[in-house]
């Protein structure tokens, strides 16, 4: 007998022959739940059941699911303009340029694309132009995107079995506060240490057309490495040094998810090319690229070139406005100080009673936990991670894994912004619950 989807539910034999049939698996192993809709902190799958999304999708819905500014925008906008020809300018992408670009001194300009990759590859490209250099350097973990030149800066998975990289492509070592390979005598990382050997090394294997240095504040699918207080000062520091420019990647930690609008205002050092997206479109794809007036106008000069079939599309630059508005109208930067600490907090408290957890870091709601065989040798227990995982899910909680040998077995736990503290105590309460569960 013929099952309908309205039965089957997750069980859906014909969605499912479907997916084996004609869904290409790029990545990540599918869950066993057809999803139906989202709303706030929940998705809900074909069997109604409320599953607390503790990524924020992938990573990018701050304002969590189907946040009614953002219906009532893209309603609004879709029936009036929603694309344009790329010499066209409208309303919503000139406004969204002017309130991004008055965020920072220094970041005045502003280039509206779709993706983390498109932003890093425009990033990258006039960073080559306006220094008549080539050459990349990027962390050892990090995450820029699947397309060209980002893939290139891209260390932390999928280089194996496609070519060469890009020419003048160079990575150092992120500075790893849980497992530091240069230690003061108490044991703690020696950031500066290793930040001087690694651009000894960097130095070396240069043909002197060094042209950027592209960093995360917190790299995320390395396993939530933060960078260290100081560091980006002094990773400035050697980039001016030798003509490079920096460029900061706020994919994940715009907008307030690390309790600042953007993650490097901690710290005091303006990049000079800063690329923002996920967090920007709240789910939607919009990304940006933002630089100085002075770089802006030689990169002009020489010629700039970065088209795209949706760079400076009315639709999504509307919603973006609509995301900062809302961030600014609720007051979300700010709140992520109290909820992060709550969040924080309760994590602390499942390390305090399992010894299975063998770190929490991160900053704000973009906080990293990881799995351990024991505390003393920390080595990644992959096995347990993903029985954790499949508990938790198991019991209505997604949280994401990073499960790569090298980079531990670290549960990325990034909510959005608007969670309730009911929900973050229910999502930790279903975590320890995991975690008893995958102990047994």
């Amino acid at each position: 007998m013929e099952v309908s989807p309205q039965t089957a539910g997750n069980d859906d034999p014909a969605f499912w022959s479907s997916v084996s049939n004609h869904v290409m698996r790029y990545g990540p192993q599918f869950e066993k739940h057809i999803i139906e809709r989202a709303e706030g902190s929940y998705v809900y799958d074909a069997t109604g059941k409320a599953i607390l999304d503790f990524t924020s999708g992938q990573m990018s819905a701050v304002l969590g699911h189907s946040h009614p500014e953002i219906v009532r925008t893209v309603r609004d906008q879709v029936g009036r303009l929603e694309h344009l020809f790329s010499g066209m300018l409208s309303r919503p992408v000139v406004d969204l340029c002017e309130r991004l670009g008055s965020i920072v001194p220094g970041l005045e300009k502003v280039l509206l694309l779709s993706t983390g990759a498109e932003s890093n590859e425009a990033a990258l490209r006039l960073a080559k132009l306006v220094t008549g250099k080539h050459e990349v350097v990027g962390f050892s973990r990090s995450w820029h995107g699947m397309t060209g030149g980002a893939v290139s800066a891209t260390y932390s998975a999928g280089r194996r079995g496609y070519g060469p990289a890009q020419p003048g492509s160079f990575a150092i070592p992120v500075p790893h506060a849980y497992r530091p390979r240069f230690k003061h005598p108490d044991g703690s990382l020696d950031w500066q240490t290793e930040l001087d050997d690694a651009f000894a090394l960097i130095d070396s294997q240069s043909t002197g057309n060094l042209a950027a240095f592209i960093a995360e504040p917190v790299l995320s699918s390395g396993g939530i490495i933060e960078l260290p207080l100081g560091y980006l000062a002094a990773l400035k520091q050697k980039c001016e040094e030798r003509g490079m420019l920096l460029i900061l990647d706020e994919a994940q930690t715009a907008l307030g998810r690390t309790g600042y609008m953007f993650a490097f205002q901690r710290d005091g050092v303006t990049p000079d090319i800063l690329t923002v997206s996920k967090t920007l479109g709240a789910g939607l794809p919009l990304s940006a690229m933002l630089t100085s007036t002075a770089l802006e106008e030689k990169a002009h000069e020489l010629g700039y070139v970065f088209l795209t079939t949706h760079v400076s599309d009315p639709l999504p630059a509307a919603v973006g406005l609509t995301v900062m508005d809302v961030v600014e109208k609720e007051g979300l930067i700010e709140r992520t100080a109290v909820t992060g600490a709550r969040l924080r907090a309760g994590l602390e408290s499942l390390k305090q009673r399992f010894d299975c957890i063998g770190d929490v870091r991160g900053r704000g709601l973009l906080l990293g936990l990881e799995i351990v065989t024991d505390r003393e040798s920390r080595v990644p227990d992959l096995d347990m991670g993903d029985r954790i995982g499949r508990e938790a899910m198991e019991r209505g909680l997604s949280m994401n894994i990073v499960k790569l040998p090298a980079m531990g077995a670290v549960f990325r736990i990034a909510p959005p912004l608007t969670v309730s503290e009911e929900e973050l105590d229910r999502g930790l309460e279903i975590m320890g619950d995991a975690i008893e569960a995958a102990r047994r």
